[in-house]
């Protein structure tokens, strides 16, 4: 198996001078991509800018970060004949590689603007190198910079940053740094969701679970599932009491805690997803905490609902007031 470290830069509408295309809001300008093998051994690299067909003017930002003009892109060559050299040369038996999670979803989005052939149908498992140097070098929640991350890891600035290659290139080398147990957190990109309920995935990892959801209408149908609901105990596999029955504080996130007899107390988090049809989907992750943190969430929990009584109460009076 290679790893393809896969980095992108993107146009959008310049405002003032020409209007969003809602399909496609970003435009890849630039994509670069280094290939490793199975040893972590840098063996080939790709990079190549695209010519612009969608958003004709440079956005202000974009060039006073990536030091591209449009007539730097007029070089380039159109995006199917550049996407479909970057598949070509990807090859088979392969996983993804990208300093966060967006540029995946934006690789998809271009692919299914020009009804070019997607990725998947499904979700797609690779590695987020900004979230897996957090798990190996820091608190596993913090997003640092590439440049930061390089810094840290005193690893040779010798091409300049923000571009797509060189980002690529840095991102590369922050990999070769990762040990073996550290790669195991694969993240999944979303951009097409199950269709099904026997496509949901169900992973475990080291210290917790996720599961994600085919898609909904909405966040009701998707509450009254019973597998969305469901606070099963993923080491022993069997359904366990709620300690806290699942609540919200603002209508994206909804939490849970439960107890198994055997492993103690587990939390649960549901956040709630736009999907692919005007419905929604849901990430669910679990993972055990202890007795202390669960009774912060029990407080968490009576904040939240003396809050919504408290909006409850405030609505009644303002329609009585009407």
């Amino acid at each position: 198996m290679n790893y393809i470290v896969l980095d992108l830069e993107w146009n959008q509408s310049n405002t003032g001078e020409e209007p969003e295309v809602r399909e496609m809001p970003f435009e890849i300008i630039d994509i670069g991509a280094i290939k490793l093998n199975s040893q972590k051994e840098m063996i080939d690299e790709f990079n190549q800018l695209v010519k612009p067909a969608v958003y004709l003017h440079m956005h202000k930002i974009t060039s006073k970060i990536i030091h591209l003009h449009m007539k730097d892109l007029q070089k380039g060559r159109p995006f199917p004949e550049v996407a479909k050299d970057f598949f070509t040369w990807c090859g088979e038996d392969n996983i993804f590689c990208t300093w966060g999670p967006l540029d995946l979803y934006e690789l998809q989005r271009n692919l299914r603007f020009y009804e070019m052939e997607p990725l998947s149908n499904g979700p797609i498992r690779f590695l987020d190198i900004q979230k897996l140097f957090s798990i190996a070098y820091e608190d596993k929640k913090s997003r640092r910079s590439l440049e930061y991350a390089i810094d840290f890891l005193k690893i040779e600035k010798d091409i300049p940053f923000h571009r797509a290659f060189s980002d690529a290139y840095y991102t590369a080398k922050i990999l070769e740094r990762l040990k073996g147990d550290v790669l195991e957190n694969y993240s999944f990109d979303t951009f097409h969701i199950p269709k099904t309920r026997d496509e949901e995935i169900h992973v475990m990892f080291q210290d917790y679970m996720k599961y994600i959801s085919r898609e909904f209408p909405d966040k009701q149908a998707a509450m009254e599932d019973k597998e969305v609901v469901s606070t099963k105990c993923y080491l022993c596999h069997k359904n366990i009491r709620k300690k806290i029955r699942w609540f919200t504080p603002n209508g994206k996130h909804y939490y849970s805690i439960a107890v198994c007899p055997i492993h103690g107390y587990m939390k649960s988090k549901i956040r709630i997803r736009k999907g692919e049809n005007e419905g929604i989907y849901v990430v669910k992750t679990s993972k055990f905490i202890s007795e202390e943190d669960s009774v912060a969430w029990q407080q968490k929990h009576d904040e939240a609902k003396a809050h919504q009584k408290l909006k409850r109460k405030a609505s009644k009076t303002k329609n009585q007031n009407l």
